[in-house]
């Protein structure tokens, strides 16, 4: 079984337990979470990586500073055409990996993502679940080799 930081470990737990209808009332309500998780004005980040892919439908921004040696607090700045679904991974991942390190990012596997948001939706929505952990682990290495 994977190893997962114990905040991303507990959010799982959390989503495995509830049936499918809460399930998705509670993505909903993380996705009006996400602006939360944008960085704050004057914060400063040692990786800003703003962009807009062509699996996502507007501008995603994937802020991350290292603190206390090597641990990673991420930010995403999300563009207003970003589907509900990234909106709520996007909170998932803040909460989840913010606080862990990077060797603990970039160990994470995929495979919690149809634990959280059902099977069903993963299918529906293919790849663009992944997004935002993909580009996450995109910062973590290059925070980890140093190449900024």
């Amino acid at each position: 079984m994977a190893k997962y930081p114990a905040a991303l470990g507990e959010l799982i737990t959390f989503f495995e337990s509830l049936p499918e209808g809460e399930r998705r009332e509670n993505l909903i309500d993380l996705a009006a979470a996400a602006a939360s998780h944008a960085p704050k004005e004057g914060e400063k980040f040692n990786l800003e990586d703003v962009r807009h892919d062509a699996e996502c439908t507007d501008t995603v921004g994937v802020h991350a500073r290292l603190e206390h040696g090597d641990h990673v607090h991420f930010a995403i700045s999300l563009g207003p055409k970003v589907q509900t679904l990234t909106k709520a991974l996007t909170t998932i991942l803040c909460r989840g990996l913010n606080g862990s390190t990077l060797a603990e990012v970039l160990a994470v596997p995929q495979d919690f993502v149809p634990r959280i948001i059902g099977a069903d939706l993963v299918r529906l929505r293919s790849q663009t679940v992944y997004y935002v952990l993909g580009r996450m682990k995109q910062a973590a290495q290059t925070l980890q080799t140093g190449a900024i």
